[in-house]
């Protein structure tokens, strides 16, 4: 097959790996992981086979995110072997963004050189408070003060670019606490922040506590004002709103990767559960460890499902994302049919600015971002 990444008009492409491991199963996590521990060999062993099987697809990249899961997890043997077998099947292009997620209890002084010794450059930080309360009904494996202790050890060994992730509409939260946590994490000077609503998915334990009664989400209201007081404390202090729940203390400190899923870039993912995405085309792993390694043992793709995107689904993909980002899109996808048009009716409520060729939401735009595509939809 053609090698397509050898286009020298098309992005770089992003590498994301799926680690489906973890000590225990936080309560509003949706994401595929396992406990079982045992199978962390079985599956390099599988990824291996996986990259062998795409390597006619993509070349190189010029970002690789280790997600799960919880990436940190894996001892200096595992993370030695992963980043070999990859380094082994692709080549990375000079100044690559790689990024682990990081739980703070996994985090020793030994663990961020073996990063850094390994070209590692960027962390984010699974904190989500510095408050114990909320912490245990979270129930993460950190207190507050291993949080704090996990950031002291990312400055002191030199790492200067690391998120640090936080999550709001916790019960019991107040905006006092909140206010609290994104003072403290500021404090160890990140250069960016994840700041996500809890969402309850159906099939997670919160999800059956909200089926329940027992547990109630944060109210639209409460949402918003949560939403628009974060962007206010942030962007008063230097940070850029780049996208809904994103911030980054400078241009060049935006998630590469992330900002390839948001643009239609090419991006392969491997491992258990891992999305890619090329040509239009999007599929989709099994989300089973088992089954997936059971698949490359034969030599075959453990593809779940995939789906070729219509010239109108790609359109309407790139509102939803436009909509979600800073960069915004193009006024020529967008219906301009003078000034009582949609666009301006959206630019008169404040909900987006005209930037020469760009329409870009504003801060009250990304409170609705979800509903503007669909006035676009036509």
């Amino acid at each position: 097959m053609t090698d397509r990444t050898s286009n020298p008009n098309r992005t770089p492409a992003g590498l994301y790996i799926h680690v489906p491991f973890c000590k225990t199963k936080c309560p509003y996590c949706d994401f595929y992981s396992t406990t079982d521990l045992e199978s962390v060999s079985r599956w390099i062993d599988a990824l291996s086979r996986e990259m062998d099987l795409y390597r006619d697809l993509f070349s190189s990249f010029d970002s690789v995110y280790f997600g799960g899961g919880t990436p940190s997890l894996l001892d200096e043997p595992a993370v030695r072997r992963l980043m070999a077998t990859v380094l082994d099947h692709w080549q990375l292009d000079p100044g690559t963004e790689i990024t682990v997620e990081a739980n703070p209890d996994d985090i020793t002084e030994e663990k961020l050189l073996l990063y850094r010794s390994l070209g590692i450059g960027r962390l984010s930080v699974g904190v989500q408070s510095f408050n114990d309360r909320e912490l245990l009904f979270l129930k993460r494996r950190h207190d507050s003060r291993g949080a704090r202790r996990a950031l002291d050890l990312v400055l002191s060994s030199g790492f200067d670019n690391f998120g640090v992730d936080l999550m709001y509409g916790l019960k019991g939260q107040t905006r006092s606490s909140w206010d609290n946590s994104l003072a403290e994490a500021l404090a160890f000077e990140p250069a960016h922040l994840s700041c996500y609503q809890l969402t309850v998915e159906d099939r997670t334990p919160f999800g059956k506590l909200r089926a329940e009664g027992i547990l109630k989400p944060l109210g639209d209201e409460a949402g918003r004002r949560f939403f628009l007081a974060t962007s206010h404390f942030l962007q008063d202090r230097g940070f850029i709103h780049y996208e809904i729940s994103n911030f980054a203390k400078a241009k060049g400190r935006m998630s590469r990767h992330n900002r390839k899923y948001w643009a239609h870039t090419p991006y392969l993912g491997l491992g258990p559960a891992a999305h890619s995405f090329l040509d239009g085309k999007r599929w989709w792993n099994r989300r089973s460890v088992k089954e997936y390694c059971a698949h490359l043992d034969q030599g075959t793709r453990p593809v779940e499902g995939s789906e070729t995107l219509t010239p109108q689904q790609l359109r309407l993909e790139r509102l939803y994302f436009g909509f979600r980002t800073r960069d915004g899109l193009s006024v020529s996808d967008l219906d301009c049919d003078g000034p009582t048009g949609r666009l301006a009716l959206l630019e008169k409520e404040g909900l987006v600015r005209i930037e020469g060729e760009r329409v870009v939401p504003t801060i009250e735009g990304f409170l609705v971002a979800d509903r503007l595509p669909l006035m676009f939809a036509d």
